[in-house]
């Protein structure tokens, strides 16, 4: 690693941010495939522009890994030709369960914490990884209610990451989330995850709604106590790509500029001395 890497989603709402001005200046940028595939006419041309500006990481939201049916092929068909023709070398999804009978609920429920759901799980990343030629990174879920779990989170995740070979997108902030909502210590849960496994870091702003239930909404600011779990979690790993996530209430880009760089400080000072090194 040559640099230390802060990115940004890449959205609609804000395109005119990353274009002609250098207020938003990321290292790279995150686009979902199933909002780009196949699109033409102004926004394709925005696609176009974008990727040839920016390097590019891809973060689907529809493959819903932990369904009981077979991957969507023909979806896959084309993320595999976006992969090919810009060169990406790392494409994430959710370890979650979103969709049934071609029924999408249009959100990313948890898979029961089991030993019967690892193998079903294990079994269609390994397909998915086939079919694309290259490693699939999945990132932790937020999640409100466990599933007839049998087994704890960390190590549900782990004995995935080990059984599949998958990489890991760890999400600090839904560490956080749940960490709070289920009573649990998050800098203990970083403690058990397989850092050496993780490809990026996602970094995003909740809803705190009372002292016991916060939502993960992408639509606020990341609070100080998330900052400093990602100055923790970092300082006991590699570096990695990192992304300020926001999808929705956008606040003016040098907001947004200021999380990228409080993200690539604390990132420096975690990581500067395996910058040097290489």
């Amino acid at each position: 690693m040559d640099s230390i890497k802060t990115g940004i989603g890449f959205r609609r709402e804000i395109a005119d941010d990353f274009f002609g001005q250098s207020v938003l200046d990321p290292d790279f940028i995150e686009l979902a495939p199933e909002n780009w595939v196949g699109l033409g006419g102004y926004w394709g041309d925005i696609f176009k522009k974008a990727t040839k500006t920016y390097p590019v990481i891809l973060h689907g939201l529809s493959l819903s890994i932990g369904s009981p049916e077979e991957p969507d092929w023909n979806f896959l068909k084309h993320v595999k030709e976006m992969i090919e023709e810009l060169h990406i070398k790392i494409y994430s999804e959710h370890l979650s369960f979103a969709k049934m009978d071609n029924a999408h609920l249009y959100d990313l429920l948890p898979i029961p914490f089991r030993k019967d759901a690892i193998r079903h799980v294990v079994k269609r990343i390994q397909q998915v990884q086939d079919f694309l030629g290259m490693q699939l990174t999945l990132e932790n879920v937020s999640y409100y209610t466990p599933v007839a779990a049998e087994m704890e989170e960390a190590d549900f995740i782990n004995e995935i990451v080990e059984q599949s070979g998958c990489g890991l997108l760890l999400d600090v902030n839904n560490v956080y989330v749940n960490a709070n909502n289920h009573g649990y210590n998050a800098r203990e849960f970083i403690d058990k995850m397989l850092l050496g496994s993780v490809n990026y870091i996602h970094m995003a702003g909740h809803l705190q709604l009372s002292p016991d239930l916060i939502i993960d909404t992408h639509g606020e600011k990341i609070i100080d106590p998330v900052y400093d779990l990602f100055d923790y979690t970092a300082g006991k790993m590699k570096p990695v790509p990192v992304l300020l996530e926001r999808d929705f209430n956008f606040p003016e880009s040098e907001e947004l500029a200021g999380e990228m760089k409080r993200l690539k400080e604390i990132s420096t000072k975690n990581w500067r001395d395996y910058v040097v090194q290489s």
